[in-house]
């Protein structure tokens, strides 16, 4: 990877210089990937099983 490269994905790159992803964004179909140093709070694109399940029991 050439070092201007480097510096555009530096916050994607691991200690191997390899590019990684948050974890729920590793098996997310999108290409809104984030990367593994950023909390996701919230990804517009994203439902967990759980919320999906909890709202039907409340209704």
């Amino acid at each position: 990877m050439s070092k201007k490269r480097r510096l555009e994905w530096s916050f994607f790159l691991n200690d191997r210089n390899r590019v990684t992803y948050n974890e729920l964004c590793r098996r997310c179909r999108h290409d809104c990937k984030q990367s593994f140093r950023a909390v996701v709070i919230e990804c517009p694109k994203y439902l967990s099983k759980r919320s999906h399940k909890g709202a039907e029991k409340k209704r």
